[in-house]
């Protein structure tokens, strides 16, 4: 009888073991990874940033130029008005609507083309990244990757995390 108790001790005891090891392979099976720290420290998305920041910096100066042109009209044809017939007035007027308009939609073509380049850069990017920590997590037998970037919804990150292999992976 008292060995039967303590084989059944013993089967409860591996079972539990089992299954407490079960357990700890599925959260091994489970990793982490700041996707927005990895694309920002990626050699590529830096010459990315430099090449959008540059396109700004020239739409803005074009846009602020145009922007210096139409207030020193404004002030001239402010000045001007009074020697000016109602009728020149009147089309100067348009004339300054009509530029403030050109105005507008530049920035509108500007910040879409920002928009269509950054798309343009960033995707093949976005895609390196993500071959990368596929192919870290296959060599590392994880079948869940979790992004722990901030507001990514990620509460707990104590498992492994994938950045340094993934870098690692990517040459840097």
């Amino acid at each position: 009888m008292r060995n039967m108790k303590q084989i059944k001790k013993i089967a409860v005891a591996i079972v539990l073991f089992v299954a407490a090891t079960g357990f700890v392979n599925a959260q091994a099976k489970i990793a982490h990874i700041d996707v927005q720290e990895l694309l920002s420290s990626m050699p590529e998305m830096k010459a990315a940033d430099a090449e959008l920041k540059k396109l700004s910096e020239t739409y803005r100066a074009d846009i602020e130029s145009s922007m210096t042109e139409l207030r020193n009209k404004y002030t001239q044809y402010q000045n001007e008005s009074a020697s000016k017939s109602d009728e020149e007035n009147q089309k100067r007027a348009l004339e300054l609507q009509g530029f403030e308009k050109n105005i507008g939609e530049a920035q509108q073509t500007a910040q879409q083309e920002l928009q269509k380049k950054q798309a343009e850069l960033l995707g093949p990017i976005t895609e390196k990244a993500k071959k990368a920590i596929e192919a870290v997590a296959a060599a590392q037998g994880i079948e869940y990757v979790i992004d722990a970037t901030q507001g990514g919804g990620l509460i707990v990150a104590k498992g492994k995390d994938l950045l340094p292999a993934v870098k690692k992976q990517l040459g840097f």
